[in-house]
C-alpha cells in the first residue's frame, strides 16, 4: 500500500544530510544543480512555478525558484513570498503549538485528551476495522496528547478510512479540509460548523485501534487543534498567530487569503492521465473565503520564506532572531520520537520510509534510524497534499522546503529528482 497524494510523502526528498555541523559564520549553500532541476520542470511544463528553500546554520536561505504561480500570461512569478496550499505541511506546526503548551505547563504528553474534550472520557473500537459492521467494543486505554501527535489515537481519515466507519466520516462531515470551490458545497453542508462541534462529533464514531496500539494516518492533529483552544483559552488560529507567526515573524501565513495578496497566490492543478486540469485557481479559490474552523491538520498557505522561518526555529533548538519560541529541551524533545512504547509502525515505515527507520516527533515523521544518502538520524518533517515538502535536520544545521502545487504527489518524479540535485549541490 501506498499513501499518495493527499498529505504523506516520501521524506527522502532534500533530506541529503551527511555533512557537518557548519562552522560560524556559516556558508550559504550553492545550489546550481537544484536551480537546473527546478528550471527543468518548469521549462518542460512539468509544473507552471515551483520555489526551493534551503538553509544551512544562521546563514540566511537560498531560494531556488523558476516559473509563475499560474499559468496565465498575467501570472506573477514564484518567488520567496508566493503563497502555496501546505496542506499536511500545518500537522509540525500544530504539532509545535502543542508543545508550547507543554513547555507551558498546560498540556501532559500523557496526559487524557477528556480533560479538555470530555466527550473522549469513553471511547470504543471497531471489532474488525476491515469489517463490514461498526460492531465494536470499550477502548482499555484513554487518547492521549502524546497518541494524537504522533497518529496512535486510532482516528481514521477520509484518505484511508473504508467500510462503514468511512461512511459515518462523510455523513458526519468529518472531513477538516479544502480542495476547491467546486467541492466545498457538499463538503461544508456536512462538517461541523465550529472546532468544538467537530471535535465532539469525532468522539463519537469508533476507533480503527486501541489508542496507542499503532500509527495510522488520521485527524488526531485536527483534534488537537481543539485541545489547543480549551488548554490555552484561546481560539486556536489565535494561539498561533501569537505564539508561533508573529513571533517569527511570519507575515505570510493564512487559513483565509486576503484579498490583497491574491496577485501572489499560486494555483493548484490535478493531473488526470497527461492532462492539467486547474483544480482550484487562486483568483477564485476556496481559500479566499474562510474555512468552517482552523484545520489543525491541512489548513495553511504559507510562502517559503515563512515555512524556512518556522524550520529555522527548529534548527535553532527553539530560538530565532532572539526571539524563543520553545526552550532547547522541548524543541529536542518535539524532534523527537514520540511514539508509544510498542506502538505498531509497519504502515508508517512501508509507505513513508526511504531506508532507514521513521519514527513520529510532534506532527511530523523523525528518522531514528538514518538513511545513506537520504537522511540522517533525527531529521524532522513531513510533506503536503499538493507536492510540497519541509524538513530539519536540526543536528547538523541544515532545512529546507519545497513550495509548489500540483496533485497527485507521484504524478512527476520530484522528491526524487531534487534529492539528487541537492546531493550534488552539497558535494555528497
Amino acid at each position: 500500500m501506498r499513501m499518495k497524494w493527499l498529505g504523506i510523502p516520501a521524506l527522502g526528498l532534500l533530506l541529503v544530510t551527511g555533512v557537518a555541523a557548519p562552522a560560524r559564520p556559516p556558508e550559504r549553500i550553492a545550489a546550481a544543480k537544484t536551480q537546473a532541476l527546478v528550471s527543468d520542470y518548469v521549462a518542460t511544463d512539468k509544473v507552471p512555478g515551483m520555489v526551493v528553500a534551503i538553509g544551512k546554520g544562521d546563514a540566511d536561505p537560498v531560494f531556488v525558484a523558476a516559473g509563475k504561480v499560474g499559468i496565465a500570461p498575467t501570472a506573477h512569478a514564484a518567488d520567496p513570498d508566493s503563497l502555496w496550499r501546505v496542506y499536511s505541511m500545518t500537522k509540525p506546526i500544530t504539532g509545535i503549538a502543542a508543545m508550547i503548551l507543554v513547555q507551558d505547563g498546560k498540556l501532559k504528553l500523557d496526559q487524557p485528551i477528556s480533560d479538555f474534550i470530555p466527550a473522549f472520557k469513553t471511547m470504543r473500537v471497531l471489532d474488525d476495522p476491515a469489517g463490514t459492521t461498526l460492531a465494536s467494543r470499550p477502548a482499555t486505554r484513554p487518547i492521549t496528547v502524546r497518541n494524537l501527535l504522533t497518529h496512535t489515537a486510532g482516528l481514521g481519515y477520509t484518505i484511508i478510512t473504508k467500510g462503514p466507519l468511512l461512511d459515518e466520516y462523510n455523513k458526519l462531515g468529518i472531513n477538516p479540509a479544502q480542495v476547491s470551490r467546486g467541492l466545498e458545497p457538499s463538503m461544508r453542508s456536512a462538517r461541523p460548523a465550529t472546532l468544538e462541534a467537530f471535535a465532539n462529533q469525532v468522539a463519537t464514531l469508533p476507533l480503527i485501534a486501541e489508542p496507542g496500539a499503532k500509527w495510522s494516518y488520521s485527524i488526531g492533529l485536527d483534534v488537537l487543534g481543539r485541545v489547543i483552544e480549551v488548554a490555552s483559552g484561546m481560539p486556536f488560529d489565535k494561539f498561533l498567530q501569537t505564539r508561533i507567526f508573529d513571533p517569527l515573524k511570519m507575515r505570510s501565513t493564512y487559513f483565509t487569503v486576503p484579498a490583497s495578496e491574491v496577485g501572489r497566490f499560486a494555483d493548484n492543478y490535478f493531473y488526470t492521465g497527461s492532462t492539467r486540469i486547474p483544480l482550484d485557481p487562486a483568483a477564485s479559490s476556496v481559500w479566499l473565503d474562510p474555512p468552517s474552523f482552523p484545520y489543525g491538520g491541512a489548513g495553511l498557505i504559507m510562502s517559503s520564506r515563512d515555512y524556512d522561518r518556522f524550520l529555522h526555529m527548529l534548527a535553532n533548538y527553539g530560538t530565532l532572531d532572539g526571539m524563543q519560541v520553545l526552550k532547547p529541551e522541548i524543541a529536542k524533545l518535539a524532534m523527537s520520537n514520540l511514539l508509544p512504547e510498542g506502538a505498531d509502525t509497519s504502515i508508517l515505515n512501508a509507505t513513508v520510509a526511504l531506508g532507514g527507520k521513521l519514527g513520529f516527533g510532534a506532527g511530523g515523521s523523525v528518522y531514528v534510524i538514518g538513511a545513506p544518502g537520504v537522511a540522517r538520524a533525527g531529521t524532522y518533517g513531513w510533506g503536503g497534499a499538493a507536492s510540497t515538502i519541509a524538513w530539519v535536520d536540526a543536528a547538523n544545521g541544515l532545512r529546507g522546503n519545497v513550495m509548489v502545487n500540483y496533485m497527485p504527489t507521484e504524478h512527476w518524479p520530484l522528491r526524487a529528482d531534487l534529492n539528487k540535485a541537492l546531493a550534488a549541490d552539497l558535494g555528497l
